[in-house]
C-alpha cells in the first residue's frame, strides 16, 4: 500500500464486501470480499463461494437485489 492509498485493509485484504440481499426475504444475503469499486477476487474464493457468487450475479432482479459495496466492520 504506498501512501496515497487510503483503503481500509484487514490483514491486507480489501475491508469491503459486495453484499447481494434476497428480494423476497430480507435477512438473506450473499455477501464476497472485494475492494472499493467492488471487483471479486474469483480465483481467492473458495469454489462453492465462486458458485454461490454467479449464482447470486445471474439471479439479479429474480432472486436478489443489486449488490451494493459496503465497508466490512474493523473489529
Amino acid at each position: 500500500m504506498n501512501a496515497t492509498d487510503t483503503t481500509p485493509t484487514i490483514a491486507g485484504h480489501a475491508a469491503y464486501e459486495l453484499r447481494f440481499c434476497s428480494i423476497f426475504d430480507a435477512g438473506r444475503a450473499l455477501a464476497f470480499p472485494c475492494d472499493g469499486q467492488g471487483q471479486v477476487e474469483l480465483d481467492r474464493l473458495s469454489p462453492r463461494a465462486r458458485d454461490n457468487y454467479f449464482y447470486a450475479r445471474t439471479t439479479v432482479g429474480r432472486e436478489f437485489l443489486m449488490p451494493a459495496v459496503r465497508p466490512v466492520p474493523l473489529h
